[in-house]
Formats: C-alpha cells, structure tokens, sequence
C-alpha cells in the first residue's frame, strides 16, 4: 500500500504518493549522474593525458543522460519553459551524435577546437542551465545561483575566444565543484518540496 500524504495547495487539498516521490529520486539520480560526469571530465582535462581524451565521450555523453532523466522527471510550473528545455536538449542531443559520427576526433576535443560546433551542441547546456535557474528560483540556493550564470559566460566566452585558458580551466573547476555541492545538498533535502503545488499543475490541467 502507497504511503500517501495529502498537503494544501493554492487550487485545493492535493496528495503525494510513492510514484510521486520516485520521480523526485529520478530528478535527482539524472542531477547526480551528470554532476559526476562532469567531475570526472573536468578531472580529466586537467590531467591532460591523451589516453584520458576517449573517456572525454563517452563522459559527455553520461552528463547528456543524466540531463535528460532529470528533465523528464522534473516538475516545472511553466509547462512552455518546460517543453522548451525538453527540446533544447534533444536538438544539443542530436548535434552531438552527428558530430560524434562526422568526424574523426573525439566529440569534446572537436568541440573545444572547433567552437561554433557549440552553437548546437551547447542547448545541451542551455537546458542544464535551465535546471539551475529553477533551482536558484524555488529553492534560493547559492550553488545554483552562481552556476546560473557561470556556465553560460564559459561557453559564451570560448564561443567568442574572449576567455584565456587560464580562466577556461578556473570556470571550468568552478562549475564542477558548484555542481557537485549542489547534488550533495540536494541528496540531503526532503523529496516532497521538490514536487511544488500538484493543485498548481491540476488546476493548468482543468485550464487546457
């Protein structure tokens, strides 16, 4: 039998269940996912080994994954931004696997050498950055108000070449351990704030 806890919203009296909290822990799963991905990636790129370049993709492509999890199983009360963060990672998605089959270098190595490839595959990151804001919005968290804006200045700067590789690798190290206080934290919160006002979402239904 599901535990079930009813609360009271802005539109009524609403419940949440054990369905409910699995998607939360999915939220999360997808969130932790991808932090360690760009852990391990970023520990990779300071550690400059060409043997460590091939691990760069598939890495990539596990920090991808774990965006989307997490995107399928967030809860957004503006189901357009939603929709629209959906589909800014499906279209930085499929960018990234025709420049992964294009050519012949690894996927990031290509990217960091070739940055107007991240006029594609960066709304992977325009999603990502999406995340943070809700976070930022909903929760007030610090972390997730410096990445906010840390992470498009990165890309936006190599994009443009205005950043040197100093700072490059700063920003970089900045974001990875953003992300990972980040995840931590959140693994330390209750799952039932993540979910909002379910009357919210019930009531945008009746509307429809």
């Amino acid at each position: 039998m599901q535990e079930v806890t009813v609360y009271q919203g802005q539109f009524g009296s609403f419940s949440v269940n054990k369905d409910d909290r699995l998607g939360v822990i999915l939220y999360r799963l997808g969130l932790s996912i991808a932090a360690l991905c760009l852990i391990f990636g970023t520990a990779l790129v300071f550690w400059q080994a060409e043997s460590s370049t091939i691990l760069l993709t598939p890495l990539f492509y596990g920090l991808t994954f774990g965006l989307g999890l997490s995107l399928f199983n967030v809860h957004i009360y503006l189901i357009l931004l939603h929709r629209l963060l959906k589909l800014f990672w499906l279209i930085g998605t499929i960018a990234a696997v025709i420049l992964t089959f294009g050519q012949s270098e690894p996927l990031v190595l290509y990217v960091y050498e070739h940055p107007l490839s991240l006029v594609g595959i960066g709304f992977i990151f325009v999603a990502l950055t999406g995340i943070y804001f809700k976070e930022a919005f909903c929760f007030n968290r610090l972390e997730t108000k410096l990445l906010t804006p840390l992470v498009p200045l990165l890309l936006l700067g190599h994009l443009t070449g205005l950043l040197s590789i100093t700072t490059e690798k700063f920003l970089l190290g900045l974001w990875g351990i953003l992300f990972l206080i980040f995840v931590i934290r959140k693994a330390g919160q209750p799952l039932d704030p993540d979910l909002g006002d379910l009357s919210v979402f019930a009531y945008l239904k009746e509307q429809k």
